[in-house]
């Protein structure tokens, strides 16, 4: 058999790390050739390709990113889009594809499937929002890299008697910025699945001043006030139909000052969250993704992605993790309210 591999959406640490797994014993088990497609969907949609062996996936293990490149293409967007992946397929002689993405990439990688492309997926994202598996890998590096810049900025916070707010990513799920905050001793955290109230935020802002701390605030990118006390940010859509967010942490600290005199400042983690290289857990999460995808290819289970249930690997149907995202429960939520103030 002939595999193509893609990564699609996003890129985030651990993506290396499934290539080579899929690689090394996809060749060494099994004996396949592979075609690594550029630039996610864009790869198989123009027909863009890149040599994919041993040699290749040699010593990429510990680099963030991807060798393959990504992008948000959406070949259900593009007139006669699916047709061409099809036959582009066909002319390199591709028999399956290993799909490594979130919830866009897998998304076209279920339609793909219900057309009769032979595909594989992989859950990737730092969001850890794709339903149907416990954690998805990237998630825990964000999450490392966020609390880090936590710890950091609690000295300064104090330092300068200011708020401090940090934005980070989370368009539908707080994941990042519950796990970051608590474990980094945040003060307050707010997530798209909790709309809050600005005056009970500035409340708890004030109460932490008067305990003479500085308070540190952490904000997913898709948090949300009250209905009625923020005009919407709009900063148009993606390929996939998604608002481009940003600047809710910005519109936060604004707010802070004017309701409570007191200054505030936001660092905006962005793509740093996504960049260098993986934590161990996923570097061995990927790794053993990697692995179970191939060995789903080998036996025909098409139409699956390989998911983590407590610390076994299994196969789930793709739909299964892309009709609905995973977000945050409101008794997760309701754990670290406790700290706030």
């Amino acid at each position: 058999m002939r595999i193509g591999v893609l990564t699609g959406g996003g890129d985030c640490p651990g993506l290396n790390a499934v290539i080579r797994a899929v690689v090394r014993k996809g060749v060494g088990v099994y004996g396949y050739e592979f075609v690594g497609f550029r630039d996610g969907w864009k790869g198989p949609l123009e027909g863009m390709t890149q040599e994919l062996g041993i040699a290749e996936v040699r010593g990429i293990l510990p680099r963030g990113g991807t060798i393959l490149g990504s992008s948000r293409t959406n070949p259900f967007k593009i007139d006669g889009g699916v047709d061409r992946i099809r036959e582009n397929l066909h002319s390199l002689g591709v028999d399956a594809l290993v799909a490594i993405g979130g919830e866009d990439t897998l998304g076209v990688a279920t339609k793909l499937h219900e057309l009769g492309v032979n595909v594989v997926g992989v859950p990737k994202t730092i969001d850890n929002d794709l339903n149907a598996t416990d954690y998805t890998f990237g998630f825990d590096t964000a999450v490392n890299i966020a609390m880090e810049a936590i710890d950091r900025l609690h000295t300064t916070a104090e330092s300068h008697h200011r708020a401090l707010i940090v934005e980070v990513m989370g368009r539908h799920a707080g994941w990042i910025a519950l796990h970051a905050g608590l474990a980094g001793g945040a003060n307050v955290i707010l997530i798209p699945e909790q709309r809050f109230s600005i005056e009970r935020v500035c409340a708890y802002v004030e109460s932490r001043f008067e305990s003479h701390y500085a308070p540190i605030i952490v904000i997913a990118e898709g948090a949300m006030p009250l209905e009625g006390e923020m005009s919407t940010l709009d900063k148009g859509v993606d390929a996939f139909g998604h608002a481009r967010l940003g600047g809710i942490g910005d519109w936060l600290a604004s707010e802070i000052e004017h309701r409570t005199g007191k200054e505030a400042r936001t660092t905006v983690l962005g793509h740093i969250q996504r960049g260098g290289t993986p934590t161990a857990f996923d570097r061995v999460l990927a790794t053993r993704f990697g692995l179970h995808a191939i060995d789903a290819v080998n036996a025909g289970d098409f139409g699956k992605m390989v998911a983590l249930r407590s610390t076994d690997i299994v196969t789930v149907p793709l739909a299964d993790a892309t009709t609905v995202l995973k977000t945050v429960p409101p008794e997760f939520y309701s754990e670290a309210e406790v700290f706030f103030g």
